[in-house]
């Protein structure tokens, strides 16, 4: 099976282990704990040329990071040793510390995602995912009163004792589709992307709506199409901030004129192969190397 970016790896979340304090507690002080810093969104790594490394320090070295964050938030292990999440957002900037700057450098994850390993690269993601999801919700929503990290980072408790409600890490489904026909497939841009680029459509499922009911009608809406014999391509977790992306493949009748809708989309337009290759000579390019978007898209061009 191929992953997507972000997907994968080799980590063992060891969920059965999350309740177990006394182990925890044993595991965040072992010198070869490794921590997975992440400030402000942002994930600390080292660029190398064309490849980039999470940065992910020993305790033994780098305990001294856990008196500058939150409480840390087990992410499982990678070949039995632990790794934990570090947010240390409360620094005003880390360069103030040699110490950290020394280590690597805080990145937007998208910027050297395709450059990561598959390990890494989940890592990152889950750490990114997880820190964002903690930072956003310090409150109860049915109550309003302060929230407290449980099972190691896995659940957030209210603290009223009338409510104890526990919430849980949340993530939206969206849906991502490679419409084709024949020798054409259907790509849009939002006006907020960087110039040039062209992507597959994509939206969020909305409540009481199947997957495949949310591909057809996001399409429909967006540019008009209706589209047939939809099917599964994989999916990509995409902690930006806090979503599930479900790739599928469908099918149009002949390329049909769009109705595009322009609250959604800038434009959109069917394109061949021979198009998308020429894409750089017309100043268009097609979405990041990160992305199940791109990989949709790339699968459908190799298609025979």
């Amino acid at each position: 099976m191929k992953f997507n970016i972000y997907s994968g790896g080799i980590l063992d979340r060891a969920a059965e282990r999350r309740n177990d304090a006394e182990w925890l507690a044993a595991q965040l002080v072992h010198p070869a704990t490794r921590l997975v810093p992440v400030w402000r969104t942002q994930n600390l790594v080292r660029r190398d040329g064309t490849t980039a490394h999470a940065v992910r320090p020993h305790y033994a070295t780098a305990g001294w990071l856990t008196e500058l964050g939150a409480a840390p938030i087990f992410l499982g292990l990678v070949e039995g040793v632990a790794h934990f999440a570090l947010d240390l957002s409360r620094l005003a900037d880390p360069a103030v510390l040699p110490e950290l700057t020394a280590l690597g450098e805080f990145v937007e994850l998208r910027e050297v995602g395709a450059l990561l390993s598959q390990n890494d690269g989940v890592l990152l993601a889950y750490a990114r995912g997880l820190i964002h999801w903690h930072r956003t919700h310090g409150f109860c929503p049915r109550c309003g009163a302060p929230t407290a990290s449980r099972q190691a980072g896995h659940i957030r408790q209210c603290t009223s004792a009338d409510c104890a409600t526990e919430h849980y890490p949340r993530t939206d489904p969206a849906v991502i589709v490679l419409v084709s026909s024949g020798e054409h497939c259907l790509l849009g841009r939002q006006a907020r992307w960087r110039p040039g680029m062209f992507s597959t459509l994509a939206g969020f499922v909305e409540p009481g709506e199947s997957l495949e009911e949310a591909v057809a009608r996001e399409v429909m809406e967006e540019a008009g199409v209706a589209i047939s014999r939809i099917r599964y391509h994989s999916s990509q977790p995409w902690p930006f901030p806090s979503s599930l992306m479900v790739g599928f493949m469908a099918d149009a009748e002949a390329p049909v004129p769009l109705r595009v809708d322009q609250t959604e989309l800038e434009t959109a337009e069917w394109f061949s192969r021979a198009d998308i290759a020429g894409f750089a000579e017309r100043g268009r390019s097609l979405p990041n190397r990160d992305s199940i978007a791109r990989r949709l898209i790339e699968d459908w061009l190799a298609k025979d």
